[in-house]
C-alpha cells in the first residue's frame, strides 16, 4: 500500500516526519501543500485534516495528523524504529525534550501566529524577525540546559537518534533561517552536526522547489 506524505517543504513539522520516514527507509510519495498559496485551507486538504495543517501521512489505510503522534505511531508499528527508548524514564525524557520544541517553541513561531501578531501590531518584517529570534533563542537556550544530563550522548538521548533529535534539527534550521544566535549552545550544535552526517537527515532537509 502506497505511503503518501502531504507536506510543505519549509514546514518544521513536515521536516520531522520526513526524517522519521527516512530513518525507517519507508518509501513514500510526497504531495506538496503550498502554505503560501493557502492550499492547506482548501476543502480537499481540510477533508484530510480539519485543522488545516501539515503534515498529513496516509499509511496503513489510515490518515494521520500531528507530527509527534505520527512519529510515535511509526515507533509502535515498526519494530526497527527506536524513536523512543525502551525504558519509561528514557521515554519520558525524550518526550519532554521533544515537547520543549514542538509544544513550546513551535506554536508561538508558527506562521499563523506571527502573521496575527503583525496584524495586531502593524509591524513589518523587523517585528517578525525580532519575534523569531527571541522565542527560538530562549527556547533553545532552555533545551541546551536540558541536555546537561548524563543520558545525553552523541545524540539527545544516548548514541542513536530519537524523536528528540528529529525535533531538534528542524528547529535549528529555523534558528539559522531567522538569524537567532545559538553559537553558545555547544551541546545543541554538536548533536545537530551528528544528525546532519546521517543520510536520513540529509535527504529530509528542506529543498525549495522553485530553486
Amino acid at each position: 500500500m502506497e505511503v503518501v506524505l502531504y507536506d510543505y517543504w519549509r514546514s518544521s513539522a513536515s521536516f520531522r516526519v520526513r526524517i522519521a520516514l527516512n530513518l525507517l527507509g519507508l518509501k513514500h510519495r510526497t504531495v506538496s501543500v503550498d502554505l503560501l498559496a493557502a492550499a492547506h485551507k482548501t476543502p480537499e486538504h481540510m477533508a484530510r485534516n480539519p485543522q488545516g495543517k501539515v503534515p498529513v501521512l496516509d499509511i496503513d489505510g489510515l490518515v494521520l495528523t500531528q507530527s509527534l503522534s505520527i512519529i510515535e505511531y511509526l515507533n509502535e508499528t515498526r519494530p526497527e524504529a527506536r524513536f523512543l527508548p525502551a525504558d519509561p524514564p528514557g521515554r519520558q525524557r525524550v518526550r519532554a525534550l521533544s515537547d520543549a520544541i514542538a509544544m513550546d517553541i513551535h506554536p508561538i513561531c508558527n506562521t499563523g501566529t506571527i502573521n496575527h501578531v503583525m496584524e495586531l501590531t502593524g509591524g513589518g518584517n523587523d517585528v517578525r524577525v525580532a519575534w523569531m529570534k527571541k522565542f527560538i533563542g530562549e527556547g533553545l537556550a532552555a533545551f541546551e540546559e536540558m541536555l546537561d544530563n548524563p543520558a545525553t550522548g552523541k545524540f539527545c538521548h544516548g548514541d542513536s537518534p530519537t524523536m528528540a533529535d528529529i525535533c531538534l534539527v528542524p528547529q535549528v534550521y529555523n534558528a539559522d533561517r531567522w538569524g537567532a544566535d545559538i553559537s553558545a549552545f555547544t551541546r545543541v550544535i554538536n548533536i545537530v552536526e551528528a544528525c546532519k552526517a546521517l543520510p536520513a537527515f540529509q535527504a529530509a532537509a528542506p529543498k525549495d522547489p522553485s530553486a
